[in-house]
């Protein structure tokens, strides 16, 4: 397969350097329809090969903890886009015979393969293999006319076609596949941008939208006749007084050991002269007026960095790796250490790398912040992890993996 694919990669490289301007009109669509097709064959490809690798284990085997966190190292992708990816391949591997044939063939796109698989399982579901073999006959037929969306809308009722008789019965059925559906779909995702702001995104069903509505709706409206701030700015503004409340209340859980709340990192010069810039450990950066404003509510903790950035000190040391210990290596790792994970320290432990058990010091010099799966990933396989000299982590990976063990960091996460 990998001698056809580099032959097809010749082809298309042909094809790039090929001037479309001089195409007729007859020519650029029939060249634009067997481009999109070739998408689409090609996508069944890749498709079938990303079920094999998440089949087989592969991901989690080389250390990653899911198949999508891989293909985002391997493919350079985002993780919605890789998540996207690992449940399209799981539907494909899922759907009908014909469905996969469409698809191989250009017929269909993944998109409309995902509707016509979603509805082809629940037609099965409620009137059997035979009825569902020709739904998925009359869908894939429907796929060449319609786009996902409405495909999606004719499918609701797709037995008055092909099985009339329990037409109406289906229909309920398919209201709560569609109400299971809404519940695999929901999910939030927060992106950082490159200037320190943070992009969120999400699906919420249709219980957390009523409760999302109750809950910022009365704190979207205008303050008075002078606010010139538009919905959006609103909306924006209200969440943050929602989260707010949440953290005064005290009843959040505890994330690694420290309460819930917001840190604010400054350093010792600009804590003993005029309060200046700080840093969220989040990682994010703050603005000197920022920093003001947080210090009436928020944890100011002052740290004595040396000058490459490392922490020297942040208080007394303590024999569990909590409080000010647990700051210095937030501020230090950013996150889980491990190279290719992007989990934020809040949902990390502390490692020893040299095991207390075995007589290892408790202190920043001995400890490496990571995630559950990849703590528990180092204490039973072959990586091992040390400091550098410039007082950050690398790991070591297993022969097995990499025979010239090449040591790795982890660049996901600031370095102060």
């Amino acid at each position: 397969m990998v001698e056809e694919l580099a032959q097809a990669d010749d082809a298309v490289a042909a094809c790039v350097d090929n001037t479309v301007w001089a195409l007729a009109d007859d020519e650029l669509i029939a060249a634009l329809d067997a481009a999109h097709r070739l998408e689409q064959r090609l996508a069944a490809v890749k498709l079938a090969l990303v079920r094999e690798v998440d089949g087989r284990g592969t991901a989690v085997a080389q250390g990653a903890s899911s198949t999508a966190v891989w293909l985002r190292e391997r493919l350079r992708l985002t993780i919605p886009a890789a998540r996207r990816l690992v449940d399209l391949a799981a539907c494909v591997d899922a759907a009908p015979t014909a469905v996969r044939g469409a698809l191989a063939a250009g017929a269909v796109s993944v998109e409309q393969v995902r509707v016509i698989a979603d509805t082809v399982a629940t037609v099965q579901s409620t009137a059997g293999p035979e009825v569902a073999d020709k739904a998925a006959g009359v869908l894939v037929d429907w796929a060449g006319q319609f786009d996902p969306t409405l495909l999606r809308k004719l499918g609701t009722r797709i037995l008055d076609h092909v099985a009339p008789d329990i037409a109406d019965a289906a229909a309920q059925a398919a209201l709560e596949a569609d109400a299971r559906r809404t519940s695999r779909d929901r999910h939030v995702t927060m992106s950082t941008l490159t200037d320190g702001r943070l992009r969120l995104t999400g699906i919420l069903d249709s219980e957390t939208a009523g409760l999302l509505r109750a809950a910022i709706d009365p704190l979207t409206a205008p303050s008075g006749p002078d606010d010139q701030r538009c919905a959006g700015q609103r909306r924006h503004d209200a969440l943050a007084d929602l989260c707010r409340l949440s953290l005064r209340t005290g009843e959040l859980p505890e994330h690694g050991g420290d309460p819930a709340q917001v840190v604010v990192t400054t350093s010792y010069d600009a804590l003993a002269g005029q309060l200046g810039a700080g840093t969220l450990d989040t990682g994010l950066h703050l603005t000197p007026e920022t920093v003001r404003r947080l210090a009436c509510d928020a944890a100011i903790l002052p740290a004595v960095l040396g000058g490459t950035g490392q922490v020297l000190d942040v208080g007394r040391q303590r024999r569990l790796i909590t409080g000010p210990l647990r700051r210095a290596l937030v501020l230090r790792d950013g996150g889980c250490a491990f190279p290719g994970c992007d989990r934020p320290p809040r949902w990390c432990d502390a490692h020893h790398i040299h095991h207390w058990a075995d007589g290892g010091p408790t202190n920043l010099n001995n400890a490496v912040l990571l995630c559950g799966h990849h703590h528990r990933h180092l204490h039973h396989n072959d990586w091992t992890v040390r400091l550098t000299g410039d007082g950050y982590p690398e790991f070591i990976p297993p022969a097995w993996l990499d025979p010239d063990q090449l040591p790795r960091r982890n660049h996901y996460h600031r370095r102060t």
